[in-house]
């Protein structure tokens, strides 16, 4: 899968996954969104942000959830 959107460097936030060289992590977008912010919300918060960051922001994590297999208790 190709993420168009996400980008990865070596100097931008220690090589994190950000949003377009934004210096915006992935994990943080991802964590508004787990904080229950709505994407309009996120949107006026961060106008440089796109609605199709966000998008793509949860197709990264679902591929990233995919291949990661986590023991979980219970």
């Amino acid at each position: 899968m190709t993420f168009t959107r996400i980008t990865t460097r070596p100097d931008v936030c220690t090589g994190k996954a950000c949003i377009r060289d934004l210096r915006f992590p992935v994990s943080r977008l991802l964590g508004l969104l787990a904080a229950g912010q709505d994407r309009g919300a996120i949107l006026r918060a961060y106008p440089y942000l796109e609605p199709g960051d966000i998008d793509e922001a949860l197709r990264y994590a679902a591929s990233l959830a995919e291949d990661e297999v986590i023991e979980l208790s219970g």
